[in-house]
């Protein structure tokens, strides 16, 4: 059984709030093969507090005693202000309106406001046992690792959700583009590395049909994941003229699980640091044939980059799951 911290930033119940973060921990916890021992939450798509809320909220449901612990308010060095703006709500009222009825998430109290130090800790404790799932910011990731820099050695694998590289209309995405020197001091920390860009998981898609069929078992968590992610399917057909929607994160636990789920290659990458609008934006490239020309060898991380997705693997995944789950 492979052991899990996640880090993360659900908005599942949230209006205009992204819900992949949620659905992958839906994955991770109904699948027997994985032990989900923590739950981290980082500001991103949704503030810290209110990710831990839905977290909270959704382990209560299912009658587990998993810590979720409050992690960062905000980035490192970036301004958190033009992305709240971004994230926060709905602006348009009838967007709004697809939540209507939705259940919000309780008001339930995290199990503490320190996400790096309980991460790193138990880290660190435990070497070589735990895999990290980052999918979200990197902050929490990046305090731990500042202060605790035996974590690098002693997690198994830190599989990240960030970057893009040749998405055309986007320039930078919300991971990693939120707080660039966090991802940058994690991809540079020496630690074992999978990274899940946008390129990737905008080869995922979940139609309202698939939604209903991997739903269909009555269990509190595929019913959970059936009410959360209706509205944000019709937000992003509405917005983003998708037939469906993606599920990023989904794609980092599937690939735990399965890795034929999505093939990859090892790439230098990096993120830009400089003032611009292309700040927070990542790049990567092979190691060139001839050493004396283009980019010097030892610019970027090496990392492992995942390129092509099986989707219909992806949901019949998710599909057993939710299935073999019983009251």
């Amino acid at each position: 059984m492979k052991r899990l911290i996640i880090d993360c930033d659900p908005g599942n119940g949230i209006a205009g709030a992204n819900t992949d973060d949620g659905l992958a921990l839906a994955l991770a916890l109904a699948s027997p093969s994985l032990s989900v021992e923590l739950i981290t939450t980082v500001t991103g798509n949704t503030p810290s507090a209110l990710g831990a809320r839905v977290a909270k909220d959704l382990l209560q449901r299912l009658g587990l005693n998993i810590p979720v612990v409050q992690g960062a308010l905000q980035a490192l060095r970036e301004d958190p202000a033009p992305w709240r703006a971004r994230l926060d709500g709905v602006q348009d009222e009838k967007l709004g309106e697809l939540w209507r009825g939705v259940r919000q998430p309780q008001m339930l109290a995290a199990d503490g406001n320190d996400a790096a130090g309980v991460m790193g800790q138990l880290i660190c404790d435990n070497p070589g046992e735990f895999t990290l799932v980052a999918i979200g910011p990197l902050t929490n990731v990046a305090q731990a690792l500042q202060r605790y820099p035996q974590m690098a050695e002693s997690v198994a694998e830190i599989v990240i959700m960030g970057g893009v590289f040749s998405l055309d209309d986007y320039i930078k995405d919300t991971n990693f583009g939120l707080d660039p020197e966090a991802a940058h001091q994690v991809l540079h920390s020496g630690a074992t590395i999978t990274l899940v860009p946008m390129d990737a998981t905008t080869q995922t898609l979940m139609t309202h049909q698939d939604l209903n069929r991997l739903t269909a078992n009555d269990h509190p968590l595929p019913q959970f994941v059936r009410e959360t992610l209706r509205p944000w399917i019709d937000y992003s057909i509405r917005t983003r003229h998708l037939p469906g929607c993606w599920i990023h994160d989904a794609l980092v636990v599937a690939w735990l699980l399965n890795q034929r789920v999505a093939d990859g290659v090892d790439y230098h990458v990096d993120i830009e640091l400089r003032a611009g609008a292309t700040r927070g934006k990542s790049w990567r490239y092979r190691t060139p044939l001839r050493l004396d020309i283009g980019v010097p060898q030892q610019a970027g991380a090496l990392v492992h980059v995942m390129q092509t997705v099986n989707n219909g693997l992806l949901l019949e995944m998710i599909e057993k799951a939710f299935n073999g789950l019983k009251r």
